[in-house]
């Protein structure tokens, strides 16, 4: 993208992970050099430098779920954490992102200045950068969810979630409880259960299951991606018709992929659970996908083992010795695991944000009302980006393949800002109003409206996410209306001119 170099902002980037990462990458093939990242840890790598379970993986077709422009000879059809945690660090090196980042920092304030025209951005270690443009790379999955049980800190072994894994603590012989049946208790459920220890699954709410065997790739065709990458590109084709033609159609609602995603998972809960009573307790009562669908081909068989015991009745509390059910029962436990999921709506919270006028971030979204225009803009907050925003596809869909998407248009943007046609940027009321009632108006046909409580969902039982097919995301962020747009131009020092 040719970019007029006539004036060069100051960018700021809130996160190191793979979004994060990407926008350093984009602004700089855009002539954007003069960027700073901020990342709180020591090293890139969002969730898959901090989830280290046994068992993590992405449920994303590994082809699908990299950049465009750096495939990879993945060993799987779906990589391991650790497999991607080295991809993303290779891809810091060789784009040369790291030496951008400023690690061990965590940003605690960003403050517009309506005299300057410009944010100015706090850390916990004091330092003060003022920028241009913020992009805030923070991502939906950094902060940990502890549920909500009486007792929890009292239970005498060791407890923790599983974004914190204890790879210090000796599970051998050990009696250990898992809460949770979402995406992650499905994928570390097997391993520990595999591994021969005695695991109660506490399960809530039980989920579907759309089987996908992770398949390893053979060396041979490993050998050969390495040889010329452009062999991974039909790989790549592949996966992400199959997401897009299949998985993305029946969530929003087309009547063949939705019929055939239903019959795949029922079937398979028929047939890879035989015994009737597990069965009925692995049943959801809902719609097929109105929570996130989980992606597992192992914890069907797991659960079904000598050593693995599956506990439908609610608990009552936690005790020093385990879990406590609600009929009473007390079930001795060793070791607890909490798979209780994220606060996926924080964004860039805990951190104060403060907008044009003084307006804050909770006075757009303080009863847990989540708007945006186009999934990336906010009103009264100029020259600001939040990726992977409300109204974002993140129930169906590559996180990477998103904000590929929304870094583009992110670009288009301060283009405007580089010719100098604009100096703050920012969503009228009118288009946060539109994009959010376009996202309503789509949710009808929908999965994410069948009768579930689901992470998707704001405080009025509205899903924050995309309801439309992938290609009607795309063709949203492919230009610029600027009928949409509040530009403000400054015609001298602290004077505004409205356009």
């Amino acid at each position: 993208m040719t970019q007029n170099p006539q004036r060069t902002p100051s960018v700021l980037v809130i996160g190191a992970g793979a979004t994060g990462m990407l926008a350093v990458i984009r602004l700089r093939e855009a002539g954007i050099t003069n960027v700073t990242v901020i990342e709180k840890a020591d090293r890139v790598g969002g969730t898959w430098r901090d989830n280290t379970y046994p068992g993590v993986a992405c449920d994303i077709p590994s082809h699908h779920y990299c950049y465009s422009f750096e495939p990879a000879p993945w060993k799987a059809q779906c990589a391991t954490g650790a497999e991607l945690k080295d991809y993303l660090e290779h891809v810091a090196k060789k784009y040369r992102v790291t030496e951008r980042v400023r690690f061990g920092r965590t940003v605690t304030s960003c403050l517009w200045d309506d005299a300057g025209g410009r944010w100015t951005v706090g850390t916990d270690k004091g330092d003060h950068f003022v920028v241009d443009f913020v992009i805030a790379a923070t991502g939906i999955l950094h902060h940990p969810k502890m549920p909500d049980i009486p007792g929890l800190d009292s239970f005498a072994g060791p407890a923790w979630h599983t974004a914190q894994w204890r790879h210090d603590v000796d599970l051998q012989g050990q009696r250990i409880g898992v809460i949770g049946t979402g995406s992650t208790s499905h994928q570390v459920v097997p391993e520990l259960v595999n591994a021969g220890h005695q695991v109660h699954v506490f399960q809530r709410t039980p989920q579907w299951v759309f089987p996908f065997p992770n398949l390893p790739f053979p060396e041979w065709l490993r050998r050969r991606w390495i040889a010329k990458p452009e062999r991974m590109r039909p790989w790549k084709t592949f996966y992400k018709a199959f997401i897009e033609q299949f998985f993305v159609k029946a969530t929003v609602g087309h009547p063949v992929q939705n019929a055939l995603l239903n019959a795949t998972v029922k079937g398979y809960l028929r047939l890879a659970v035989r015994n009737r009573e597990l069965r009925q307790k692995l049943t959801p009562d809902y719609g097929v996908g109105c929570k996130r669908m989980v992606v597992n081909f192992t914890f069907y068989p797991a659960i079904q083992k000598a050593n693995a015991h599956l506990e439908t009745d609610a608990i009552e509390r936690i005790e020093p010795e385990g879990v406590r059910l609600k009929t009473g029962r007390l079930v001795p436990l060793d070791a607890l695991v909490l798979s209780t999921g994220f606060h996926n709506f924080n964004y860039v919270r805990p951190m104060t944000l403060v907008g044009r006028n003084g307006h804050r971030l909770e006075d757009s979204w303080g009863h847990g009302r989540y708007t945006s225009a186009h999934a990336v803009l906010m009103a009264h907050f100029p020259n600001f980006f939040l990726m992977l925003g409300p109204g974002t596809p993140i129930g169906n869909n590559s996180v990477i393949g998103m904000a590929e998407e929304q870094l583009d248009y992110v670009v288009r943007l301060m283009g405007i800002w580089r010719r100098g046609e604009a100096d703050e940027i920012e969503p009228t009321p009118q288009a946060v109003s539109a994009f959010t009632s376009y996202i309503k108006a789509g949710l009808g046909n929908s999965v994410w409206t069948r009768g579930c409580q689901s992470w998707y969902l704001d405080a009025d039982g509205v899903p924050v996410v995309f309801p439309y097919p992938w290609q009607d995301f795309v063709r949203s962020m492919a230009k610029i209306n600027t009928n949409e747009l509040t530009m403000v131009r400054r015609q001298k020092r602290g004077g505004l001119h409205a356009l």
